[in-house]
């Protein structure tokens, strides 16, 4: 058991709240499940009892809520910091889904938290998601569009997509890290361009084109190439 805690000096709740944070985090990254994280190892963690922790948080649930809250949080300053100088709203496109599918890779019970968990009702950690993450590949698409990489139409519809192939190959390589993926970044990189270069093909025959029409463009453009 941790030592007795000193008795911290008046105005220093934050401090504390911060310090109960950091160790629910490293409990979570540590042990890899929400159900495996106490508020009696927290508690010894931190150094103080249980009741100090509810004066900060009102039970379990909310605390891991706030921890997911927090790491999520710096998704936002990875995909910022991926992109800095690349002009090309396309790479820059591929490499912030890149730095999200990383960071997922990197945070995995926090991120099954964030985005894996069912309810009835957005919460704080949707909120950080949504002001993050979609913010950033919707603004991307914005400039996808207003360079001629994507047809113009509305960015919310594939803001979406790019953040759905984006999840998808981040939680299974989450999941599923057994299967023959090889390098994560190789097969998370095609993912995104193949979920681009379709985006690209569906504005050029129509998202609403058939196999046949799809198949009829393919073998015209192969003979173009010979």
């Amino acid at each position: 058991m941790s030592a007795a805690r000193q008795r911290a000096p008046r105005g220093s709740g934050d401090q504390l709240r911060g310090e109960i944070l950091d160790a629910t985090m490293a409990l979570l990254a540590r042990t890899g499940h929400a159900d495996d994280v106490s508020i009696r190892a927290i508690s010894e963690t931190v150094g103080v009892s249980a009741p100090s922790i509810y004066r900060h948080f009102a039970d379990k649930d909310a605390l891991i809520e706030a921890a997911v809250v927090q790491v999520m949080t710096d998704l936002d300053e990875v995909m910022q910091a991926a992109v800095a100088g690349i002009d090309a709203p396309l790479e820059r496109l591929r490499t912030q889904g890149l730095a999200y599918v990383r960071f997922a890779r990197e945070h995995p019970e926090h991120y099954r938290l964030a985005t894996m968990e069912c309810g009835d009702r957005a919460g704080e950690v949707d909120k950080v998601l949504g002001s993050a993450a979609f913010t950033h590949f919707l603004a991307t698409v914005r400039d996808c569009m207003d360079s001629g990489v994507f047809a113009e139409a509305d960015p919310i519809p594939v803001a979406m997509q790019m953040w759905a192939a984006a999840h998808g190959i981040a939680s299974l390589l989450i999941a599923k890290p057994y299967l023959p993926w090889g390098d994560p970044d190789l097969a998370a990189d095609k993912v995104l361009k193949s979920a681009c270069s379709g985006h690209i093909v569906g504005d050029l025959l129509g998202h609403d084109a058939s196999p046949d029409e799809l198949l009829t463009w393919l073998h015209e453009q192969r003979r173009m190439t010979r």
